[in-house]
């Protein structure tokens, strides 16, 4: 007999994700992987074996063992596009929108990104750490093991690199996997409203070098986490060749890249994901035919957020079915963020884009770990539950893992396991 520190056995439904060779598309995003009466062993931070019960444990033995059954297990799900880290909310412009203002309209006042941006300039690294820490205990006890976190509510030099600090100091204080990108471009601040240029090339010229400088110092290149560049790509914000300036830089620093696009207006960004081989392209409600057919094409992941669309009261969402029937490798984020949508929880996410986004149970939980895996760099270590990956594993109180998506306004997670420890319960 082989020895494990953890075994997981009698799943009524355990369901691995796997897709070992790269994102799923197309039929495959149909596959979860399903074994019943199935069970996990697990020693330090690594899955050693996935298959029967009786397979297991006709191999392994372990100290500690959970039944599980009647519940399904399954991966940790994968947040891919947070704006987690903030000060303070914007509940003012929700009142805002409900008496009829729009997103853009409230972001053109001053409000929006560049209000988040004063809240943070004023706070400390210690405030916004002691404010966003809960906010991922929240994500952790809905199942979320690993996210992607943005800055971008800093807008100048200092307070940006206090965003990087943040995420930095935030990695090593609770169990989320953290991946740091740095979204200097998501809006242009207040100082430089009349002169958008300068700022482009403060960003150029003096943040982005010194955010490169910053990861590789950082605990994320010493543990092999990736770290990207991104930019809101929108009118307001950023055009189609500001965008490519600063995504090229970031590319000649050695940064991924990804990309707000189509978020209210095609202007181009997806094209310039696909050229610039961008990890992911995120937001797509405005995305084109043409430009469905250049992602599927590619090997960027279509990232869409179901949640912005619900809290901004539009009925209109992205076309993850079309996006899906093309080809394309999807993903399915929160969004996570004080303005726009500020919401914690996968779950949700995926029972929003079954009803209003025609996704099957099957494909929502697929775009949640192993695509939501791709999206962030980190598709060979977690997103599924294959030996080798990192053991991060969900025990979910139903028999049935399409209740995620059919089932909301509860929490159907009851055990958290993150790098093989039980971290929730």
């Amino acid at each position: 007999m082989l020895n494990a520190d953890l075994l997981i056995l009698h799943a009524s439904q355990l369901v691995t994700c796997a897709s070992p060779r790269g994102p799923k598309r197309g039929s495959a995003m149909r596959e979860v992987g399903l074994l019943e009466d199935g069970a996990i062993a697990i020693s330090g931070d690594k899955i050693l074996e996935v298959g029967s019960t009786t397979d297991v444990t006709a191999r392994y033995t372990a100290k500690t063992s959970l039944d599980a059954t009647g519940k399904v297990v399954c991966p940790g799900f994968v947040d891919p596009h947070t704006h987690v880290v903030y000060a303070g909310d914007r509940v003012a412009e929700f009142e805002q929108r409900i008496q009829g203002l729009s997103y853009m309209e409230i972001m053109a006042a001053g409000g929006g990104i560049v209000s988040s941006a004063r809240a943070v300039r004023a706070a400390s690294v210690e405030q916004l750490v002691k404010e966003t820490r809960p906010r991922l205990e929240s994500m952790l006890r809905l199942g979320t093991t690993t996210l992607e976190v943005k800055t971008g509510y800093g807008l100048d030099e200092t307070n940006e690199l206090k965003l990087l600090a943040v995420i930095e100091s935030l990695a090593t204080s609770q169990a989320c996997t953290l991946v740091p990108t740095f979204l200097g471009a998501h809006a242009v601040p207040a100082e430089y409203k009349t002169t958008p240029e300068k700022y482009v090339q403060l960003v150029i010229e003096k943040m982005l070098p010194r955010a490169a400088d910053w990861y590789g110092e950082s605990l994320f290149k010493a543990r092999g986490i990736p770290f990207f560049c991104d930019v809101f790509c929108e009118l307001n914000a950023f055009n189609l060749d500001q965008s490519r300036r600063i995504l090229e830089a970031a590319v000649a620093l050695g940064l991924g890249v990804k990309i707000h696009a189509d978020e209210f207006t095609p202007l181009g960004g997806v094209t310039l994901a696909v050229d610039l081989k961008a990890v992911s392209a995120d937001h797509l409600d405005a995305t084109t035919e043409v430009e469905r057919v250049r992602l599927a094409n590619s090997n960027t992941i279509c990232v869409v957020l179901p949640a912005v669309n619900f809290h901004l009261g539009s009925a209109h969402f992205a076309d993850a079915r079309a996006l899906l029937d093309a080809g394309c490798a999807l993903a399915l984020s929160t969004d996570i963020n004080p303005g726009s949508a500020p919401c914690p929880s996968m779950p949700l996410v995926m029972a929003i884009a079954s009803r209003y986004q025609h996704m099957l149970p099957s494909e929502t939980l697929n775009a949640s770990t192993i695509n939501a895996a791709h999206a962030v760099g980190l598709g060979a270590k977690v997103g599924s539950l294959e030996p080798g990956k990192q053991a991060d594993v969900l025990l979910l109180k139903t028999s049935d893992y399409r209740h995620l998506s059919y089932r909301f306004g509860e929490n159907l997670v009851e055990t958290v396991i993150k790098n093989g420890v039980i971290v929730q319960e």
